[in-house]
């Protein structure tokens, strides 16, 4: 979520709105030749389940964030589950949330997780005459967008930005909590690939640094 959109949550969170997280996926479970030996591998008070989940939440704390969910879909392996269990858990958050504003992944990442819940997301957002209408943006994940051939799936093609020139040192010191999830540089993943794209994208629109997006939907 911080690789995403981490720049726009401390954004919002210095403009004095609520951010809400929601973290679909279990993590570190794909590492394992299955889910369950995952699973039994990671059991006990003290496991790197509950560790990633403590991380998550001090992670968001850097920028601000105290409502972080956490929902038990599998690691990587999202695509076995269907659809409309995904769908279900998203409309409750929405439901709890009532957001005017969705931040999402990208239709065509790497990562079929990503995937799915782009899916699940314009579902259970879908503009229903007595629903709210909130505005959808889909961002970019450094290791997961890019690594998708633009002639395999739909590429990644901005069409919102984000100036996040006065909380991009936030989005990085979150990134430098996640230290289990990043990678060192020259990977994709790493901090300062995300400070080279955040400058990148920054001076393609005269600023600092900054966000891209593509708009999904705005119901003005």
């Amino acid at each position: 979520e911080i690789l995403g959109c981490g720049g726009a949550m401390a954004k919002h969170v210095s403009n004095g709105d609520n951010v809400h997280v929601v973290i679909m996926a279990e993590g570190l479970t794909s590492r394992f030749d299955s889910r369950r030996q995952g699973l039994d591998e990671l059991q006990g008070d003290d496991n790197e389940l509950s560790h990633l989940k403590i991380i998550a939440r001090e992670a968001n704390a850097v920028l601000g964030v105290t409502d972080v969910q956490f929902e038990d879909f599998p690691d990587n392996r999202m695509d076995g589950v269907e659809l409309l269990d995904i769908v279900k858990r998203v409309e409750k958050h929405i439901s709890r949330t009532k957001p005017d504003v969705i931040y999402t992944h990208h239709v065509g990442d790497v990562n079929i997780d990503h995937r799915q819940i782009h899916h699940a997301v314009v579902t259970a957002s879908r503009p229903m005459p007595e629903g709210i209408k909130p505005t959808i943006l889909f961002f970019e994940v450094a290791s997961s967008t890019h690594w998708q051939p633009p002639t395999s799936a739909t590429p990644f093609n901005p069409t919102w930005f984000i100036d996040i020139s006065d909380q991009l040192t936030k989005k990085l010191a979150a990134l430098d909590v996640y230290e289990c999830e990043m990678r060192a540089w020259p990977h994709a993943r790493s901090v300062k690939a995300l400070e080279h794209l955040a400058r990148w994208n920054g001076a393609n629109i005269g600023v600092e640094a900054a966000e891209n997006y593509m708009l999904g939907r705005h119901c003005a």
